[in-house]
């Protein structure tokens, strides 16, 4: 069976409120919509980012995750791991490792959202 099939619930977290480092950024934070409408006490959670980077993002993820619950376990999924870790996060599920520069950025388009399916490494930040 495939992965994605034994998947009982896809729902969306916003991280925003949870990360260490919106006071070291100059932009406004946008608050997205999480929608998660139950207890994650004893479930399996995967959570699935694009492009996986200093781990910051998905600290913050594991933050939320627990205002929902105790899941028994938490696993990460991502399309891109481009290195550069700044905390000891690790992805369980990896679909390409890409090693990149500090300097540059990885953009991640996908057809549902941007028409075209690719991987762009941008030049500054």
């Amino acid at each position: 069976m495939k992965f994605w099939k034994k998947i009982k619930a896809w729902k969306i977290l916003d991280v925003n409120l949870y990360r260490d480092d919106i006071s070291a950024s100059n932009k406004k934070q946008r608050l997205g919509e999480t929608k998660i409408n139950f207890s994650l006490d004893d479930k399996i959670v995967v959570l699935i980012d694009d492009v996986l980077f200093t781990g910051r993002t998905i600290r913050a993820a594991m933050d939320a995750l627990i205002d929902f619950g105790r899941p028994k376990m938490i696993q990460l999924a991502v399309l891109i791991d481009r290195g550069h870790r700044e905390l000891p996060i690790r992805a369980d599920f990896v679909g390409k490792n890409l090693p990149s520069s500090l300097w540059e950025a990885v953009r991640v388009d996908l057809v549902e959202k941007n028409g075209v399916d690719e991987v762009v490494i941008e030049e500054g930040t």
